[in-house]
């Protein structure tokens, strides 16, 4: 291969690493779920349309969020190799990849889905962009600003299928809000270092690990009673009730074992990646046993 080959092939790697694609499929995954959950029918095309746009709005918020930080990146192990913090790529290539994509993928959503959806996008992406990025600087609410562009896409997909926002998909809405919280101060706990020496504020670094360890508990208290909506709301049947139940208690005892134990680091991780395994599962649950309306 060439040197010019190698030098576009290492571009187009720098680019769709600003869109944070492991991120990015996590929220692919929940937008199919409230897509494929809502009652209604749905084309292929427009549901490959809408997902695609989908995709290209998370991609340009992150684009947007990585030039940004760019210098808080540097300070964190798992930033510190994206393309701007090492140097790879001139800040002005993300900013204008950002609006590239942000400017093709919302008409996109309003074409493929409908304007609420679209609308709802937008939101998603400028919360994400110009409250919660420069906010993680100032305060750790931050987490809570965060977590609503985090729970937007499995009702921007209910809403590409309904048109409306209603009670099924302000659920999915709330179980993604509740979950993200012990899901991101997991990570700032054992973080904590690195959030200290990118200047950034968390959960643990203002309010001490045992308040930490006390919100994952409260907002796992939160979390389980909400993941039974889809059950009662006549979404998902019985399957999905005893997996939501045996999930959440599973991860309320290891929120409650940290705290009670005072546990460190090493449980935070742990925490962390249940937290990754316990949404899968609840998601893939609740798909395969979908009660089909209208």
């Amino acid at each position: 291969m060439s040197a010019r080959a190698l030098s576009q092939s290492s571009t187009a790697s720098d680019l769709i690493s600003l869109t944070k694609p492991r991120l990015s499929s996590l929220v692919l995954i929940t937008a199919a779920g409230g897509m494929f959950l809502a009652p209604g029918h749905f084309t292929p095309v427009r549901a490959l349309v809408t997902l695609l746009a989908t995709a290209g709005t998370v991609g340009a918020a992150n684009a947007f969020n990585c030039y940004l930080e760019r210098h808080s990146d540097q300070f964190m192990a798992r930033t510190r190799n994206r393309p701007l913090p090492a140097g790879r790529m001139d800040p002005n290539t993300a900013l204008w990849f950002g609006l590239s994509l942000a400017a093709v993928s919302l008409p996109a959503l309003v074409m493929g889905a409908n304007l609420l959806t679209g609308v709802l996008g937008l939101i998603a992406l400028l919360s994400y962009v110009l409250a919660y990025t420069p906010l993680k600087a100032r305060t750790s609410a931050a987490m809570l600003v965060g977590a609503i562009p985090g729970a937007l896409p499995p009702l921007m997909g209910w809403t590409a299928v309904t048109d409306q926002m209603d009670a099924g998909g302000f659920a999915l809405f709330a179980i993604m809000f509740l979950w993200q919280m012990p899901h991101f101060i997991a990570i700032a706990l054992f973080r904590k270092d690195e959030y200290a020496a990118a200047g950034l504020k968390s959960v643990p670094l203002e309010r001490g690990d045992e308040s930490s360890r006390a919100q994952v508990v409260l907002y796992l208290v939160a979390l389980v009673p909400m993941t039974l909506l889809p059950f009662q709301l006549h979404i998902a049947g019985t399957w999905y009730l005893a997996a939501a139940v045996v999930l959440g208690l599973g991860f309320l005892g290891l929120g409650a074992w940290g705290f009670f134990k005072h546990l460190g680091k090493p449980w935070a991780r742990q925490t962390f990646l249940y937290s990754l395994v316990y949404l899968t599962g609840l998601f893939a649950v609740m798909a395969l046993d979908r009660i089909p309306r209208g």
